[in-house]
């Protein structure tokens, strides 16, 4: 099969990539592995992690239509009070995460509302559940990808003379031959001050597997899951506690904090304030990352708020799901920690009222598409990454180097981000490390391998680095990656330069990014701090 465009995974920013070309005209064929296109927002589970400013500016003008297509689709589709159906910045779950928190399976349906026009008309082909198994080079030329159907076998080798990787954790840079790096960088290539004194590639973040939860009445509890004294006795040296207990480092202090959970708070959902810079909001475990909130709908909606659990115990620190031989061994380790910790909440879990365990919760996989309860796909913080033009350092864009200077101002710049420096404790038995960011530019360069010519990134495997990767990897910047890789592809063939040139090249700069901006993809910050 032969396209202009080929988008390999269709996660957040796959979809952006494939949007973006084929609003430039191109014609696209998109691959995903799991059921849902969408990645981190749907078949990951997790509600989208964004900046404070986030509802005025310093997103991309498709991905602010993904977060109004949302709201939308509940004002249509759900019984909600009037209030809430009033209120211009509904936030469904009333999550603490994020000024959005919602249903997975509502972003599946906005995601596939957005593409469908080009399905209809045949420009776009989705190849779905397809996973990249193989590819053919000549010399720094990638000519074909061959990818496999999960549950047949059946293969499809695809050619394009652009093809962009928007896997979750960079399937294609090893396949092609493409120049990555994983896990730390060392303080000397790079003078990061977060970075440990020698490299370690095989220290990542950790993984998890989330899942939803409610509560009702009556005895919910099922079979003690396999594994399940181990990972109730597991605790980290790091950690203060066993890590099946309300105790956890603070991200920000790395002090022993003691978290809550009650169930179904008679709160107010339309008095929630959303705000990442005020807090990290996980001092409260039900309200976190909830993602529905039952009084926002007319009463008898919801017998229950629904909970989405992705909380510091849910972090799987045994080992890494990819560039290992036994990959598939920790991908299950980690589906085991999230079901023991399901089990212990409602077997263990230490109640206000002195009692033990919650036997009225839940899972609700019907929610996440899942038949198992958990998330049909693990949540990767972490992918392979580029060897790229460009490698963003920490030094770029924290707080503590650049203090009022801000981050550094990428003459290349095709779109903008925002977050804390939030890396999750890791395989190699790191703590948090969290840093004050400033709001910072995506460099083209960062989207450019240093050898190969025809691959781009399009997800969070451009360059950067272990720690700046902490804040690069979150939704609306992943979007954006996947927006400017896109675009990036169809400007190419238009032009019939490669995107080395376009970097390289000043005037060819600025017409790529004067149809970035055209798009709608804000290249710059107004005059604000970072936190």
């Amino acid at each position: 099969m032969h396209t202009e465009v080929l988008v390999v995974g269709g996660g957040l920013g796959g979809v952006a990539a494939a949007l973006s070309a084929l609003r430039a005209g191109r014609d696209v064929v998109m691959t995903e592995e799991y059921d849902w296109i969408g990645g981190q927002l749907t078949s990951q589970a997790v509600p989208p992690d964004e900046h404070t400013w986030v509802e005025q500016f310093g997103v991309t003008a498709s991905y602010r239509a993904l977060r109004d297509g949302i709201r939308d689709y509940y004002r249509r589709h759900y019984p909600l009070t009037e209030a809430s159906r009033a209120h211009p910045e509904l936030n469904p779950g009333a999550g603490y995460v994020s000024k959005l928190c919602h249903e997975p399976r509502v972003a599946v349906a906005v995601l596939e509302a957005m593409l469908a026009p080009y399905r209809a008309s045949r420009r776009l082909r989705i190849l779905q559940p397809y996973k990249p198994v193989d590819a053919t080079t000549d010399g720094d030329q990638v000519t074909s990808v061959t990818v496999q159907h999960r549950d047949t076998g059946d293969q499809l080798t695809l050619t394009a003379p652009y093809i962009l990787d928007a896997t979750e954790t960079g399937e294609l840079l090893p396949l092609t031959g493409t120049e990555y790096v994983t896990g730390f960088e060392s303080q000397a290539d790079t003078q990061e001050p977060s970075a440990p004194a020698t490299a370690q590639p095989l220290n990542m973040q950790a993984v998890s597997f989330c899942f939803a939860v409610d509560h009702v009445d009556g005895d919910q509890v099922g079979d003690k899951p396999a594994n399940y004294a181990f990972w109730r006795n597991y605790q980290p040296p790091f950690w203060g506690d066993r890590m099946l207990s309300w105790n956890a480092p603070d991200p920000r202090t790395l002090n022993t904090s003691r978290r809550t959970f009650t169930p179904n708070p008679d709160d107010d959902p339309l008095a929630v304030v959303a705000d990442q810079r005020r807090t990290g909001g996980d001092t409260n475990l039900w309200t976190f990352r909830r993602i529905a909130a039952r009084r926002h709908f007319q009463p008898g909606t919801y017998a229950s708020d629904i909970c989405l659990v992705n909380w510091p115990m849910i972090d799987y620190l045994e080992g890494n799901v990819f560039d290992v031989p036994d990959a598939d061994r920790h991908l299950q380790g980690a589906k085991e920690l999230s079901q023991a910790v399901f089990y212990w909440l409602q077997t263990e879990a230490p109640r206000p009222d002195g009692g033990t365990g919650f036997r009225g919760l839940r899972l609700r996989g019907d929610l996440l598409g899942s038949a198992d309860g958990l998330a049909q796909a693990p949540y990767i913080r972490e992918s392979r990454r580029i060897a790229a033009e460009y490698t963003v350092v920490e030094q770029d864009l924290s707080v503590a180097v650049r203090g009022d200077a801000g981050a550094v101002e990428y003459a290349d710049s095709v779109g903008i981000g925002m977050y804390r420096i939030d890396l999750h404790p890791s395989t190699g038995g790191d703590n948090y490390i969290d840093v004050a960011s400033s709001p910072f530019r995506i460099p083209l360069g960062a989207l450019i391998p240093r050898r190969v010519e025809n691959l781009l990134p399009a997800g969070k495997n451009l360059g950067t680095t272990h720690i700046t990767n902490g804040c690069y990897r979150l939704h609306p910047v992943e979007w954006n990656v996947g927006e400017a890789a896109g675009l990036l592809a169809a400007f190419c063939l238009d032009r019939g330069v490669s995107p080395r040139a376009v970097r390289a090249t000043p005037a060819l700069l600025s017409d790529f990014q004067a149809r970035l901006v055209a798009q709608g993809v804000e290249l710059s910050w107004p005059a604000i701090s970072g936190y």
